[in-house]
């Protein structure tokens, strides 16, 4: 197995652990998880009215990330006029933002971003043959 199917396959762990699995079998289909976390979305509106948030992350990465899981889930991502890059809108269920998205969101983050620096590191060693640790710190 690949580094990038081993990522997909921990990425779609994640997802079926915030999706609230009913059974064994379920945890293992992700598709079945999509749909348990968009019927709690529907299940949340209808007691927990959707409100504006606004979320800001730190890099493209984690903009791609949170704009695919809203989109994931039927929520319609979006920004207004003259808004950073990395500010996101939506309205969403406050319950559904801290129960789920939020919480998920920050593990596949996590996750990815372990990915993408182990495959940096590795590429400017094999490419650079340097080391690749961060620079000294020196006293002024």
């Amino acid at each position: 197995m690949t580094d990038e199917e081993k990522l997909i396959e921990k990425l779609r762990r994640i997802e079926a652990l915030y999706a609230r699995p009913g059974t064994e079998g379920e945890r293992a289909a992700a598709a079945s998880a999509r749909e348990r976390i968009q019927a709690r979305l529907r299940e949340l509106e209808q007691t927990d009215a959707p409100v504006e948030y606004s979320f800001t992350v730190p890099d493209s990465w984690s903009h791609r990330l949170l704009v695919a899981l809203l989109r994931r889930y039927g929520v319609k991502p979006y920004r207004y006029r003259r808004q950073r890059h990395t500010t996101i809108m939506a309205r969403v269920s406050p319950q559904f933002v801290e129960e789920t998205l939020w919480p998920e969101y920050q593990q596949l983050n996590d996750t990815l971003h372990a990915h993408l620096d182990e495959v940096t590191t590795r590429l400017i060693t094999e490419a650079l043959q340097v080391d690749t640790s961060d620079a000294e710190e020196r006293d002024r």
